[in-house]
């Protein structure tokens, strides 16, 4: 049974959010909420030029006791709008963390597996979902993207020296710990591959561990994903992936 904590909430998500209004379900995030007063969502408004910041702050109004909102004058990019909302979550000691992305594209009732998972294994430190076409899954990826997505994850396992399937889905929770907020302290090298960031940087603190990964994070297949239209992916962003990975090994496996 999962159960809200005298000191704040068992679970904070952070939803990071760049013009948004006419893709997010502002009702879907209130009723999932409504049922849970154990969870907490941040939205961070990174910038928006589209009546993003007044839908969450009318969220806010209306469930102000599991709505937050933090907003940007100027776009920082989703790197930063995660760290930023994260760290800003941490101060209510929620016991998981996590973010996920605000068109929905995995469904908010992936969470709930998500703390289950922690809840049978006291060792595990990050639940990342991972879109991977199974029997009795719903995945429908543009198929231009995830071959794109195949080849930066076989990059990416080469940069990490860890084999990895989806670095990039947008739905991911940790445990708060100390190597989670040190993880999290300074700003991420890039602004869109900085979930592998978030493996290199743990890997770097965990040296030790590097063996054993698999027992501290575990990628979990999500039974339902879809591309949603109007994403903030352009071709230039995914012509830096190589640069961006080179910094990341240069940085982190010296």
């Amino acid at each position: 049974m999962i159960e809200q904590t005298e000191r704040g909430p068992r679970v904070a998500i952070v939803v990071p959010a760049y013009n948004e209004a006419e893709r997010l379900d502002p009702d879907a995030f209130l009723r999932f909420a409504a049922e849970r007063d154990w969870l907490r969502f941040l939205f961070v408004d990174d910038g928006s030029r589209d009546g993003s910041r007044d839908l969450f702050a009318n969220m806010e109004r209306e469930c102000p006791a599991q709505v937050r909102t933090l907003g940007f004058a100027e776009n920082q990019g989703k790197a930063e709008a995660v760290r930023r909302g994260l760290l800003l979550a941490l101060e209510a000691e929620p016991d998981l963390v996590g973010f996920w992305d605000a068109d929905l594209a995995t469904p908010l009732g992936e969470i709930d597996g998500f703390v289950s998972r922690f809840d049978s294994d006291s060792d595990l430190e990050m639940v990342l979902g991972s879109r991977v076409r199974l029997l009795g899954t719903e995945i429908e990826r543009d198929p231009a993207r995830h071959y794109f997505g195949r080849g930066a994850a076989t990059l990416a396992s080469a940069v990490l020296g860890v084999a990895v399937y989806d670095t990039q889905c947008g739905a991911k929770l940790f445990r708060v710990n100390q190597t989670l907020r040190s993880i999290f302290a300074e700003p991420f090298l890039t602004r869109w591959i900085f979930d592998i960031e978030i493996l290199a940087r743990w890997l770097r603190l965990r040296a030790a561990d590097r063996r054993r990964i698999a027992r501290f994070i575990r990628e979990v297949p999500v039974a339902s994903w879809r591309d949603v239209s109007g994403s903030r992916l352009k071709l230039w962003d995914f012509a830096r992936v190589p640069l961006d990975l080179w910094k990341i090994h240069r940085s982190y496996r010296r």
